[in-house]
Parts: structure tokens; sequence; C-alpha cells
């Protein structure tokens, strides 16, 4: 068996596909002794560094169907935050063909022009998971798919919808209603609807690293945050001063998108494409299996640990919340696809 062609697939597909079409069996690429068959090597990443996430779960996923489906002709080779933290690196890397699969957030998606992605971050926009299944496994799902490769130019295609959990409040006492955000410094996002949802709520958005935020819930730089279960308690977040008290909001039923290149997907043999989608659909089914067990998981631990948890009436909240989503998609032009997300409640 001829030596594995190691290249990205970016740089690698035209020859690939240019060999397939005037069916030569010798040339750079790397076929089967006998068969023919082109082989192509796909880096997937994603950003996070955490062992046992539910992303590496997914890329995961996605190698070994890749590979069983194709017989070894398609190689997977998947980074977990091993080139690139930042997801800016994961799309600039994927746009130049150093890296062929990648998972990025709607706020990330906004700075390359897509201004309609965006609507998924809005706070309460989803009241539970099966709602934000419905909304991304749909019409709204299959619409915005379609945005983000027009308005890339092909650049962006989305193949999956991921989740990274439901995000809740935490800090150094309970909330018992909204009142008790007031004053209260929390990390999240400084800018936007988000901090805009959070000031109106009564707290002061606060920027913190990431890598930063242990140690300034220990230190009182923050007096809270917000997060999902499986993302801040594998941290220790919920170990610390200020991040003992957590109070289930679940503003944000966050959402991920699996991206590959479209431009370099469509130069794909017909049969290779249709390995790649269905390798991208057992990543989404695996990655949202593992996602909603380590919700439970990582809350009982974090019960187990001495973190105290209670509920809220979000009502308050979501009254703030629907007018800020209506600004937001009349901005972003998105005022029907808010209207679809609504009907499905």
């Amino acid at each position: 068996m001829k030596k594995l062609v190691s290249v990205p697939f970016a740089m690698l597909l035209g020859v690939s596909v240019a060999l397939a079409g005037c069916g030569s069996e010798e040339g750079s690429g790397s076929g089967s002794e006998g068969d023919g068959a082109e082989k192509i090597k796909l880096i997937a990443a994603h950003n996070q560094t955490t062992p046992d996430t539910p992303y590496g779960v997914g890329l995961d996923k996605f190698k070994e169907v890749a590979e069983s489906e194709s017989d070894g002709n398609i190689e997977v080779e998947v980074h977990e935050g091993t080139i690139g933290t930042e997801e800016s690196e994961l799309v600039e890397k994927l746009k130049l063909g150093a890296a062929d699969v990648v998972l990025v957030s709607p706020g990330f998606m906004t700075q390359t022009g897509v201004k309609e992605v965006d609507l998924f971050a809005l706070p309460y926009l989803f009241d539970s998971f099966d709602h934000w299944e419905q909304v991304v496994d749909g019409e709204v799902g299959e619409e915005v798919a379609s945005i983000v490769n027009e308005k890339s130019n092909n650049d962006f295609k989305i193949v999956g919808y991921w989740s990274a959990g439901v995000r809740h409040f935490y800090g150094k006492k309970p909330l018992e209603t909204m009142d008790d955000l007031n004053g209260m410094t929390i990390r999240t996002q400084t800018s936007g609807v988000v901090s805009d949802f959070w000031k109106q709520a009564g707290a002061v958005p606060t920027s913190v690293a990431w890598g930063e935020l242990y140690q300034a819930l220990q230190q009182n730089v923050v007096d809270s945050a917000e997060n999902a279960y499986p993302y801040f308690v594998a941290q220790n977040h919920h170990t610390t001063k200020n991040g003992k008290y957590t109070t289930e909001t679940a503003h944000d039923y966050t959402t991920r998108f699996l991206l590959v290149n479209g431009n370099e997907f469509d130069k794909l043999t017909e049969e290779q494409q249709e390995i790649i989608l269905k390798a991208a659909d057992a990543s989404v089914a695996a990655e949202r299996e593992a996602l909603y067990a380590q919700e439970e998981e990582y809350k009982e631990k974090a019960i187990a640990e001495g973190a105290e948890v209670s509920e809220i009436d979000t009502a308050p909240f979501v009254e703030i919340a629907e007018p800020l989503q209506d600004a937001a998609a009349k901005d972003m032009g998105a005022e029907e696809l808010l209207q679809k997300v609504r009907d499905l409640k």
C-alpha cells in the first residue's frame, strides 16, 4: 500500500478529484493497492483542552464513522486545543486549509459578517433542550446554515449543530430574586445583547479570561460568573469563594457550529461527501448524548463537593430578555427567524 498523503485536504482535494475524474490510478494521490481509491486526511479540531469533553466525544465519533465508512480511505486526525485554543485561529486554519473540520460559536461567526447567527446567542431564546433541538434540527437550522454558506461565499458550511450546555448563574450568594444581582460583578460578555441583558438585570458585566476565572472568583476580583455545569465544574469554579452558589437561571441553551470549508467540500467525490455528512450526523448524536449526561453528572459532582444549587422564578429575566431579542433580531434582519423559534415553544 502506498504511503498515506498527510497534507491538509484543502491542498489535496483538487488533485484527488482530478485523478478520480480521469480514472487515473497513478500520480501524487495515495490509493489502496488494486482498488484505485483515493485517500484523504482530514484535520478536525476544537479549542477545549480539558480531557473528556463532549467536544472530544463528538470528534472521536466523527473520526470513527468517517474512517470505517470509507474503509480507511478517509483518515481523520483529531486535535483538542493543540492547533488553536481560540476560535479565530481555528476558522483561519479552516479557510487556509490547515484544518478541515472545526467547531465554533455563533458569537465568533458574527465577526465574519454573518450577523444572523447571533440569534442563537440571545438570552432566553430557548426554554428547553427539546425546544433547542426542534429549532436547530428543523427549518430554522436549515435556513441559518444556508445563510452562513451564502454570506461566507461557501467558505463555511455547517454540517452539524452541537451544544455546549445550558448556562446558569454561579456566584458568592444564591439569587432569590433578580434584585439580588444589583451591583454584582459578573464575568460575561461586556458588549452586545448579552451584556445589555445582565446590565438590565442589575449586574455589572466584567471581562475576565476563562483561564484566569478560577483565581478571579477565589480572590474576589468578580462576584459571579455564568456557564454550563460541564464547563465551570470541570474548572473547579464551584469550589471558590465566589463560585459556591449556583442559581439555575437557564438563560442560554448554547449552540455550536460544526463547520467545513464548503468550497473544498464541493470538490470531493459524491461518495466522500456522503461519508463526511454521515460522520457529521453521528458526531452530533454522540456530542449531544455526552453533553446531556455530563449536565447531570457535573451538577451532582458540584453538590457532592459542597456547592449549593437553587432554582429561581425566571419570568422577570424573560421579561427583560424579550424586548432585547426583538431589537437584536430587527438589527440583524432575523425577525422572521425569531418568530419561527418562538412558535416552536
